[in-house]
């Protein structure tokens, strides 16, 4: 949770440069990634890691949030030949088709068993 008044205080929030409440940056994050579970990695092994975590801009309470998923590369494993890893970018976008953030992360998913 982040306390600063500009995402707690709807008075001081006013007085400030977009005038009203902003969503935390960190639940605007956790949300874009819930989002994409049903796509990217619902049925993934795990989530490596994720990178390069961008705010673009900021979001308001009240904004509608959604994302997009670009596949970057994509390999095997060099450890386990059942799995691969999957690199994505995500960007997530509000009603007005903002972009607020960017993030990438690796995937780790089963593969195929490779056709003899």
């Amino acid at each position: 949770m982040n306390y600063h008044p500009v995402h707690t205080n709807s008075d001081y929030a006013s007085q400030q440069q977009h005038g009203r409440i902003l969503v935390v940056g960190t639940l605007v994050f956790s949300l874009v990634a819930g989002i994409t579970v049903p796509d990217i990695s619902g049925k993934a092994i795990a989530n490596l890691d994720y990178e390069k975590i961008e705010h673009l801009a900021p979001s308001f309470v009240g904004d509608t949030i959604y994302a997009r998923t670009e596949i970057l590369e994509t390999r095997a494993s060099k450890s386990k030949p059942d799995r691969g890893i999957v690199y994505v970018e995500t960007t997530g976008y509000n009603q007005d088709g903002i972009d607020v953030i960017r993030f990438r992360r690796h995937v780790l998913v089963k593969r195929k068993p490779e056709e003899a």
